[in-house]
């Protein structure tokens, strides 16, 4: 029997709308969903790799429990009752001697997250968090000084542009498909494209302009940037009148930050830092300085993110074709959203502060939605502000997404309860007490995206097959583990089906609706506000370039530069980044992308390895202070010469994952936990590592 599913892939967190085709119960081909404009059939390698996730035997099979100790791989298999009845037990016990924020989840933000946050909220817990903070936490906090909205808030019109500056914003690695398909096609139609990176990536080799850059110094080029641009009156006075406050005060702060200051500091020619100014403002405001995706690289990352995002304020490029937009919602037509669970009145009251002290005055400004994840180890080994007993994992991987993991490690021997819901066996799952098996994304139907954007739209992910093995969706193992722990009211579904139509009350739109092509959209044309009546959530209305959000909080909104330090003689700043290959740290072990690529390895630059006398694919070693690792060098002249580079996500230690298993090293074991301690982000580009041959 032939079935023709619209649905949305999971092989990493941008959810691309995919067309499915299945006949008697085996998935035979997936492609981008063609109704979808900028989709149109396309996919990326990993999105193409889902069906060979499907029947990889490698998968968690059934619920295990550990029985030797952590990290032996000892397991037993379970059923879900007895699995679900030890970990309800164990909670029970650990809220009786420690109260319920002793309990942590994290997870990857996906569409049942408010699953996860009414879990915890039900039991009294504050302590959930995401991977997003890791990833862009200072971008969010950027955003909020700037605009009042968060950076899932905004985005940005590729399609329509006319110049685009990536600051190693590796676009056509790191891919989103739609995001991919629009910018090719504006570049087709003209547009420029400079990208600004300490490595020639496959981004770079499309680009018009590529700055290798002394890493750590983006800064200082943006200073430089802005300061042209005022000197020269470049920027869009009409917007930056109506719309900008705070101007004197930036022109008076730049004045010495010349582009002479800043080729000394970033190795950009002067002259080549003016140009770029002078074209951006020909073009604008049909122009875009990207204000990133991954910003967690320097301890200073909120203002290098705030003047990128300055920039685009001086081009007048917001709320407009080519440039950054707002998000628009339902409301914006007289529609309601999909419900969430989150959104019930709780009958607990949390007073506590959170695990990472996130909205306290120690840590007054990163976004509680998400956390900082990177604060989890040391608040369990000093126990500070209070004792944590237990640790759910939902598709999270702290082994490997937070510095330092020998810490790590030693956190986690603290605990009294560590479970992880996952589809591999990621390094936590390897790690923990109990897994609890998830049905993978081609097996389930999920809850609703609430897609906001030009076009407010809802995208729904089907099932397309009947779990291959004993596995379960999420949000029924969450509801089932509440059942077993007495707060089963705040789950009012017994299937996905329940809950997607309870999702959807008062939208207008039944589940049928999807059938034909996955979506629903609220309106047919795109909705740009007037540029007179823009919708600013600051306090003052206004675009703040002194920002009440910082300001209150005792931080300056103009920092003087500080001068990046270069590394010792044999060391090297150790950069990281993704291919397009691989998703994070989670589909190394994917059999159709391990062929493809099962390792990663170490660039260094060409002179800089004749010094020390490595050739290429020679094994070299890597360490820091914190850990090292033997791995294979690619000696190159694509790289600058204060950095090393390899990629995220290798050296994985779960035996069963076998095609993974120490192949590589894992950055995450090397890295110094360092963080903004004003935007929230984890510093991953703060590390100096020494390279030798080994």
């Amino acid at each position: 029997m032939n079935k023709e599913v619209y649905s949305l892939c999971f092989m990493c967190s941008i959810r691309c709308p995919i067309r499915v085709l299945a006949k008697d119960g085996q998935v035979e081909w997936i492609e981008g969903n063609p109704h979808v404009p900028g989709m149109e059939g396309s996919l990326c390698p990993r999105g193409s790799a889902g069906i060979s996730l499907l029947y990889d035997p490698e998968r968690v099979q059934t619920p295990m429990i550990r029985v030797g100790e952590r990290g032996s791989g000892n397991w037993r298999k379970a059923s879900w009752d007895e699995a679900l009845d030890f970990v309800a037990d164990k909670l029970k016990d650990i809220i009786e001697k420690n109260g319920p924020h002793s309990i942590v989840l994290g997870e990857r933000t996906q569409l049942a997250t408010h699953v996860s946050k009414t879990f915890l909220k039900a039991l009294g817990s504050p302590n959930h968090f995401t991977h997003d903070a890791l990833c862009k936490g200072s971008v969010n906090t950027a955003c909020r000084s700037l605009f009042g909205y968060t950076d899932a808030q905004m985005a940005m019109d590729y399609k329509n542009t006319k110049h685009i500056v990536l600051y190693g914003r590796n676009i056509f690695e790191a891919v989103s498909v739609k995001e991919v398909n629009n910018l090719m096609d504006a570049l087709e139609n003209g547009a420029k494209l400079t990208y600004i990176d300490p490595r020639v990536t496959v981004t770079a080799t499309k680009a018009h302009r590529y700055w290798m850059i002394r890493p750590g110094t983006d800064l200082a080029l943006n200073y430089a940037l802005i300061h042209v641009i005022l000197k020269e009156r470049l920027y869009d006075a009409d917007f930056v009148d109506r719309w900008v406050s705070d101007m004197a005060d930036l022109r008076e702060f730049v004045a010495s930050y010349t582009p002479e200051w800043a080729e000394k500091e970033t190795g950009i020619p002067a002259d080549e830092i003016v140009t770029l100014a002078r074209e951006m403002s020909k073009d604008k405001p049909s122009v875009i300085f990207h204000f990133g995706y991954r910003g967690a690289n320097q301890v200073n990352e909120i203002y290098i993110r705030r003047s990128i995002l300055i920039l685009n304020c001086l081009m007048g490029s917001i709320e407009t074709k080519g440039g950054l937009f707002f998000k628009k919602g339902p409301g914006e037509v007289g529609g309601k959203p999909a419900r969430k669970l989150t959104e019930q009145q709780f009958d607990t009251k949390i007073e506590v502060p959170r695990f990472d002290k996130v909205g306290t005055k120690d840590f007054p400004l990163p976004d509680p939605n998400h956390g900082a994840p990177q604060m989890l180890p040391q608040a369990i080994l000093n126990e500070d502000p209070y004792p944590i007993k237990a640790l759910i994992n939902y598709r999270f991987e702290p082994l490997m997404s937070i510095p330092d993991t020998t810490t790590t490690l030693k956190a986690l021997d603290k605990l009294d309860l560590i479970v992880t819901i996952d589809i591999n066996y990621s390094d936590i799952a390897w790690y923990s007490d109990v897994i609890l098996p998830e049905s993978i994304y081609l097996e389930r139907t999920d809850c609703v995206q609430q897609a906001n954007g030009l076009k407010p739209q809802i995208f729904l992910r089907r099932q397309v097959v009947a779990p291959r093995y004993d596995t379960r969706e999420g949000a029924m193992i969450l509801k089932q583990l509440a059942e077993k722990l007495g707060i089963s009211k705040y789950f009012p579904y017994e299937s996905m089906e329940d809950l997607v139509k309870w999702q959807l009350e008062g939208t207008g739109f039944a589940l049928e609706d999807f059938d034909k092509k996955g979506f629903v959209a609220y309106c047919k044309d795109p909705i740009f506000w007037d540029r007179t009546k823009l919708k600013i959530k600051t306090p003052s209305g206004k675009i703040e370039l002194r920002s009440s959000l910082l300001e209150n909080a005792g931080f300056s909104s103009f920092p003087e530069y500080e001068p990046i330090p270069k590394p010792e003689k044999d060391h090297f700043r150790l950069v990281t980044g993704r291919c397009a290959l691989h998703t994070h740290c989670s589909t190394q072990n994917n059999p159709y992308l391990n062929e493809l690529l099962s390792e990663n390895r170490l660039w260094i630059n060409s002179q800089k390895a004749a010094e020390l006398g490595i050739s290429n694919n020679a094994m070299v070693e890597i360490s820091s202070k914190r850990g090292s690792g033997i791995i294979k060098a690619s000696v190159t002249e694509l790289i600058h010469p204060e950095s090393v580079f390899m990629l995220h996500g290798f050296g994985h230690q779960a035996k069963r994952a076998t095609r993974s298993y120490n192949k590589g090293v894992s950055d995450s074991l090397l890295e110094e936990n360092v963080s903004d301690m004003v935007g929230g982000s984890p510093a991953f580009h703060e590390t100096f590592v020494k390279v030798k041959a080994a």
